[in-house]
């Protein structure tokens, strides 16, 4: 008997399709048994992989943790535990940047086998009543706003994911320095902007997350529309929520009218290199990644699949109201954070001044401050930038 156990994260996109392509894994492997745990989606993004993989034989990650994986050997590396055949199909059909997030100097720590970034979602009834549509301009989101109809997540990491895309709609791409995160123009003028958007939605919103949002949205019907939220198909089809949201792409930004390059997220499922069943456990996160899994059992079961034959899935498309086709032009072109090893010191602290100063309790200057010390501080703790 072969017993595996894994980590997830606590939703329905997280835990359900695992648990089902585990039982069917287990129907075509007698003798093995696959359980799961699963951690909130605030633990997912803090809880360190260096324990975890002491206890669990797969681990379903964020990709900021491929540069400490590739440096500690904490991860299997799929590119010498898988056919190369079958590697290089993982990354011709990518979502977007989702395969290469997890790839750090040479090394794959994980198969992308979900994709996400920040994408549009709305109500159309509610729009409806208030004699609106769907903005497409940032000012049109803006005069939304300002009557009360728009909500983001505003918990401190997802404030820090959104000003990387300010900063990068205002011309500068983040991290490029080392010796500070942005520009100081740059900075101020994205916290600026995010700043007055978040002025005209109600307070609440520095509690929620994506998922806490979507709630909101389904179940009240004084928020019409948010610009940009971490993508969820599953409040895209009838039945999972309260009422069904339309996701569409970003809204566009600035003088020259691109839509905002949004920050990736998604996850991959990795495999510890301490596991005492390490090829069974390699050969399940290879079934799961598979590109018939992904736009069949693993999509069917509330997943989000990160194969990109999924995404372009016409009974996906028709049972999400295009959730998947709506949005792809969002993944393609999202940002892929950093992933040396030392970049998660500073994303676990520098949401904080970010959420700061957008609740106006700390000022730009101040804010910028705190984020370039803790970016210093992760350069130390780990010089391999790739």
């Amino acid at each position: 008997m072969v017993q595996l156990k894994g980590m997830t994260w606590n939703h329905s996109r997280g835990f359900v399709p695992m648990v089902a392509t585990s039982q069917r894994f287990e129907e075509l492997h007698e003798g093995v048994t696959i359980n799961w745990d699963k951690r909130s989606l605030q633990e997912f993004a803090d809880a360190p992989i260096q324990k975890l993989v002491e206890h669990y034989d797969l681990l379903v990650i964020d990709h900021p943790w491929a540069g400490y994986a590739a440096a500690s050997g904490a991860l299997v590396d799929f590119n010498e535990a898988l056919p190369r055949d079958y590697m290089n199909d993982q990354a011709e059909h990518t979502v977007g940047a989702s395969h290469r997030s997890y790839s750090f100097n040479g090394k794959q720590t994980a198969l992308a086998i979900d994709a996400a970034t920040p994408v549009a979602s709305w109500r159309e009834d509610v729009l409806e009543r208030n004699d609106a549509q769907a903005p497409e301009t940032w000012q049109e989101v803006l005069a939304l706003a300002r009557k009360g109809l728009v909500a983001i997540p505003g918990i401190p990491i997802d404030s820090l994911m959104n000003f990387y895309t300010f900063c990068i709609a205002l011309g500068e791409t983040p991290f490029l320095s080392e010796d500070e995160v942005v520009g100081a123009d740059t900075a101020y003028a994205a916290l600026e902007a995010l700043r007055e958007l978040a002025s005209l939605c109600d307070p609440a919103v520095f509690g929620w997350n994506p998922i806490r949002m979507y709630e909101a949205m389904t179940q009240r019907d004084d928020l019409a529309y948010c610009p940009f939220a971490y993508g969820y198909s599953n409040y895209a089809k009838p039945g999972y929520g309260q009422r069904t949201l339309i996701f569409g792409d970003a809204p566009r930004f600035g003088t020259g009218g691109e839509r905002l390059r949004t920050t990736l997220g998604g996850t991959g499922i990795a495999v510890s290199s301490v596991s005492p069943h390490r090829d069974i456990a390699v050969a399940y996160a290879a079934f799961v990644a598979s590109p018939e899994l992904q736009r069949t059992l693993y999509a069917e079961c509330g997943g989000q699949p990160g194969h990109r034959s999924a995404w372009l899935s016409e009974s996906l498309n028709a049972a999400s109201g295009a959730y998947f086709s709506r949005t792809l032009p969002a993944l393609d072109r999202a940002y892929v954070r950093p992933r040396y090893n030392g970049y998660l010191h500073f994303q676990d602290g520098a949401g904080y001044p970010v959420q700061a100063c957008l609740k106006r309790e700390m000022s730009p200057q101040a804010a910028l401050a705190e984020m370039n010390r803790l970016y210093r501080e992760s350069l130390r703790k780990g010089a391999d930038r790739e």
